[in-house]
C-alpha cells in the first residue's frame, strides 16, 4: 500500500469514526469592466451529453496523482463541447454521466487547475467586475424571499467555471469523500474555493460581489461557506439552510450560480414566496412540513425558477424550499451549480458548536463569539478582495484538519444534537 493510499485510510477513518453527520454540511456566489442587461447566452443550453464527460460509469481508468495539464485539457473538451437541449438528452438506457471515484483517486492540499481568467483579467490585479441590478430586483428579494436574477455571467465565464468544475470531478479533493460517498450529489464538496484556486479567483474578480451587494443593500460581501454541487441525485424535501457558517440568517444571503440548462421534468429549484418572515420555524430546524400551522398564508405561494447558463438564484437564508430529482436518481445530463451563503458589512462571528450549524465552520480560524467577522477563512470579496487573505489562502493557511473536525463536532454529541440531526434526513428523498 503506497503512501497516499495509508493517508487516505486513516482519514477516512477519523471521517466515519467522528464525522458521519458532515453530510449536513451538503444541504441544500481602475478600470473597473462593467455590465448590464441578460446576456444572450443565458438563453442556450447548458447541457453536456453522456459521452462528454471524463469520469463516466464506463470508465475504469484510475490515477492517483495529480495531472495538471491532461485534467485541464479533459475539463476544457467537457466545458466547451456543442451543447444540446434537455429533451434531446433523453436515452432509452439512463447511465449516470459521473461515476464515483474509488478511494485512491482523492486528492489533498491545495489544487490549481490554471485555467485563465476571462476579460483579459489579470489574475489577483484587475478589479472585480461589476453588473447592475435594478431597484425592482432587490425589492422582489425583500417581499419574497428569493429573486432569478438572468444573465449575470456571460459565455466566457459560464465556461470558466465548467472547466474548473469539471477538473474538480477529474480530480476530486478528499473533502468531497463524506458528501460523494453518502450519494446526496454526484459530486459535492463544501468550501471548495478553500482547496481550488480557481473559485477562489472567481469570487475575486467576476461580478459576484456587486450583485449580493446591491441585493443586501451593503457595502462589504464576505463569502461565509460556499458549495460546489454536481447532480442532485435525490433531491430534497421542503427545508431551509441552516449551513450558513457563522452568522445569523439577517446578516446573510443564500446564493446559486448556475451553469446548466433546468431539465424540463425535474431539478428546478421551487421556493414558498414570503416565507422568510415565517415565525414558526426554528433555527436549528432543516426539514420544513408546509402544512404546519403558521404556514398557511406561505404554502401556497409557489415560485418556481428554471435556471439558465449564468443565471444567479438569491434567497433570504429562512426562505423554505425544495428540489426534486429524477425518480431514479440518475442524471444522464449535468447540474452543475456554485452555492453558497455570504455575510453583509458588520457581520459578527457566531460560535455554533452544539448545533448542526458548526458543521459549515470547521477552520482553526481563532475567531470567537463576538468577533467581527474578518479572517481570510471568510475573505472579503466586495468591494475589492484583500491581498493578504489571499496570500494566506494560496499558503495553505486558511483550510480544514481532522483535528478541526474533531474538535468542533465532538459538542454535537449528547441526545438533543442527534435529534436536531434527524430533520436532515427527513429532506433526503423529494418525492
Amino acid at each position: 500500500m503506497n503512501s497516499k493510499m495509508v493517508k487516505i485510510s486513516a482519514l477516512a477513518v477519523i471521517l466515519a469514526t467522528c464525522a458521519t453527520p458532515s453530510t449536513l454540511a451538503f444541504v441544500p456566489n481602475g478600470n473597473v469592466p462593467t455590465f448590464s442587461g441578460s446576456s444572450s447566452y443565458a438563453t442556450t443550453s447548458g447541457m453536456t451529453s453522456l459521452s462528454q464527460s471524463t469520469r463516466t460509469a464506463d470508465d475504469t481508468s484510475t490515477s492517483s496523482t495529480v495531472d495538471m495539464t491532461s485534467a485541464t485539457k479533459a475539463a476544457t473538451t467537457a466545458a466547451t463541447a456543442p451543447t444540446t437541449t434537455a429533451n434531446s438528452m433523453k436515452s432509452p438506457k439512463r447511465e449516470k454521466v459521473i461515476r464515483e471515484p474509488a478511494l485512491w483517486e482523492y486528492n489533498f492540499g491545495l489544487q490549481d487547475p490554471q485555467i485563465p481568467l476571462p476579460h483579459d483579467i489579470q489574475e489577483r490585479i484587475t478589479p472585480p467586475e461589476k453588473y447592475a441590478i435594478t431597484e425592482e430586483q432587490i425589492q422582489t428579494l425583500e417581499r419574497d424571499g428569493v429573486v432569478h436574477i438572468k444573465g449575470v455571467f456571460d459565455e466566457e465565464w459560464v465556461n470558466y467555471l465548467r472547466q474548473a468544475t469539471m477538473y474538480q470531478v477529474n480530480e476530486p479533493h478528499f473533502w468531497a469523500f463524506a458528501g460523494t460517498a453518502s450519494k446526496l450529489y454526484d459530486y459535492i464538496q463544501r468550501n471548495i474555493w478553500q482547496t481550488n484556486k480557481a473559485f477562489a479567483n472567481f469570487y475575486y474578480h467576476s461580478a459576484m460581489g456587486h450583485v449580493l451587494a446591491q441585493c443586501g443593500r451593503t457595502e462589504e460581501i464576505r463569502v461565509s461557506t460556499d458549495l460546489l454541487m454536481v447532480n442532485p441525485n435525490k433531491g430534497f424535501k421542503w427545508h431551509q439552510d441552516n449551513q450558513n457558517g457563522p452568522i445569523t440568517w439577517d446578516e446573510g444571503l443564500r446564493f446559486w450560480i448556475t451553469m446548466d440548462e433546468t431539465p424540463a421534468d425535474y431539478g428546478a429549484p421551487v421556493y414558498l414566496k414570503g416565507s422568510h418572515f415565517n415565525t414558526v420555524v426554528g433555527e436549528q430546524a432543516v426539514f420544513v412540513d408546509i402544512e404546519q400551522e403558521g404556514l398557511e398564508a406561505y404554502k401556497d405561494k409557489v415560485a418556481e425558477f428554471r435556471t439558465m447558463p449564468g443565471d444567479m438564484l438569491i434567497w433570504h437564508p429562512r426562505t423554505i424550499h425544495k428540489v426534486d430529482g429524477p425518480e431514479d436518481g440518475i442524471w444522464t445530463t449535468y447540474r452543475r451549480v456554485l452555492g453558497g451563503t455570504v455575510a453583509k458589512a458588520g457581520t459578527t462571528y457566531h460560535d455554533k458548536t452544539g448545533s448542526g450549524g458548526v458543521l459549515s465552520d470547521l477552520g482553526r480560524h481563532g475567531l470567537v463569539e463576538g468577533d467581527k467577522l474578518r479572517s481570510p477563512f471568510f475573505p472579503i470579496v466586495y468591494p475589492k478582495f484583500d491581498k493578504s487573505e489571499a496570500d494566506d489562502r494560496d499558503a495553505g493557511r486558511v483550510g480544514r484538519s481532522p483535528r478541526d473536525i474533531v474538535g468542533k463536532i465532538g459538542g454535537l454529541a449528547g441526545k438533543a444534537s442527534g435529534d436536531k440531526f434527524l430533520s436532515f434526513f427527513k429532506v433526503l428523498g423529494s418525492r
